[in-house]
């Protein structure tokens, strides 16, 4: 990746304020932009979703923290549709009330929704820039969630605000390539857009050197592991059919599953009962991401049982880098939002989808920890390219250039 220079147009002084719908300082994504733009010397204003346990108002580190009092729930169309319109409506008029007294230099949106980008509208008109940084593409994920067919109504709106709310930013970020080239050939000119990856927190996951499963206590588990949301689309149900399969060649083996409990969960357990699964498998519980650090390095290996779907096919889960930062190989699914970084090397593929190619991969894994570590090493390099001390200096330039003053 070419790195923009960050040492040139200092921030020092510029006013920014970050608009999520999400809580604050929880998602990671908001959080380390306005930690790293903060530490460039921007007075930031942060406006996010009320956590059930933050204040009101806050000064965090520096940064001035108003959240709404709104609690982000999973649920139908409805109730998406009716928590974006009041986060929108209220985001919108502290927004139009604070510009009368400090003027904004940027305006930094993160979706979802794209449409929240009508919070910046006002800072815009007196003089702001807006980012736009869109996390996820909003089309193919709620197509995947609801099962939305591609020129479903539902669908098309969904696109034409995608492309409405690209228009008002002066600048959009995405997460990997894959969403860059999806957004620049429907909605927005390829140039406008940068690229800004999830990579973890060095902080929490530092560079663990790689090692095999020898070196570990004798008669200990071969130790699998998944973590994240527990939704269908990210395939846990797919572990535990491959699990099945793989148990007798594999007597020793253990998986691990962290993540918020839910009603899928409820389902994928009832699947490890009715396959007699319950020796092997284990439900942790959800984890701190500082806890969970910990976790994976008792791990051996980490996996990314991804069903195929529209949204599966371009994502690039943070929890690869996750594993590599902490030496670990990762088993995942051939997809272009993955291949897009790695090709044929750093990870152990399968075809996303197909539980029998994901059993032969875990034996295979299992079953020659010398690639095993050789694999992980050679995916450690990819993401040493792609570490959020290298992602934040592309942040940092982006924003430079975006307020950089019009030559005359």
């Amino acid at each position: 990746m070419e790195l923009r220079n960050a040492a040139e147009a200092p921030l020092d002084g510029r006013h920014m304020a970050m608009v999520s719908f999400s809580p604050y300082p929880a998602d990671p994504r908001p959080r380390r932009a306005a930690e790293t733009l903060r530490g460039q010397g921007m007075t930031i204003d942060a406006i996010c979703l009320q956590d059930g346990t933050g204040p009101a108002r806050q000064n965090l580190d520096g940064l001035d923290i108003v959240r709404v009092p709104i609690r982000q729930r999973r649920g139908g169309k409805f109730a998406y549709a009716y928590q974006y319109s009041a986060f929108i409506l209220i985001a919108t008029w502290i927004l139009a009330l604070r510009v009368l007294r400090r003027r904004y230099d940027l305006v930094y949106v993160n979706n979802m929704p794209d449409v929240l980008v009508v919070c910046a509208l006002v800072p815009k008109w007196l003089g702001a820039k807006v980012i736009l940084d869109l996390h996820d593409p909003m089309p193919e994920l709620m197509r995947t969630i609801f099962g939305f067919s591609e020129e479903s109504w539902a669908v098309r709106i969904i696109r034409y605000f995608e492309k409405w709310s690209m228009a008002r930013a002066d600048l959009v970020l995405t997460v990997n390539e894959a969403c860059k080239r999806i957004f620049g050939n429907r909605s927005c000119d390829p140039g406008k857009i940068g690229v800004v990856m999830n990579s973890p927190d060095e902080l929490i996951f530092p560079f663990r050197e790689a090692r095999s499963y020898a070196r570990r206590s004798p008669g200990r588990p071969f130790v699998m592991m998944y973590h994240g949301l527990l939704a269908q689309r990210n395939g846990l149900d797919l572990a535990i059919e491959a699990l099945g399969i793989v148990r007798a060649a594999v007597p020793h083996i253990e998986f691990r599953i962290y993540g918020k409990k839910n009603d899928y969960l409820d389902q994928v357990m009832e699947q490890v009962r009715s396959h007699g699964l319950d020796g092997c498998v284990r439900y942790m519980g959800f984890r701190r991401l500082e806890d969970l650090a910990r976790d994976i390095e008792a791990c051996d290996v980490g996996i990314i049982p991804n069903h195929r779907n529209a949204f599966t096919e371009i994502n690039t889960p943070t929890r690869i880098f996750e594993y590599l930062a902490l030496g670990k190989a990762v088993i995942a699914p051939r997809t272009p939002g993955i291949e897009d970084y790695f090709g044929s090397e750093g990870l152990f593929f399968f075809e996303p989808g197909n539980a029998a190619e994901l059993a032969r991969t875990m034996e295979h894994v299992a079953a020659n920890e010398d690639e095993a570590t050789a694999t992980a090493e050679d995916g450690q390099r990819i993401y040493r390219d792609h570490s959020w001390s290298q992602e934040r200096l592309e942040l940092i330039g982006l924003v430079r250039d975006l307020l950089r003053p019009a030559r005359t």
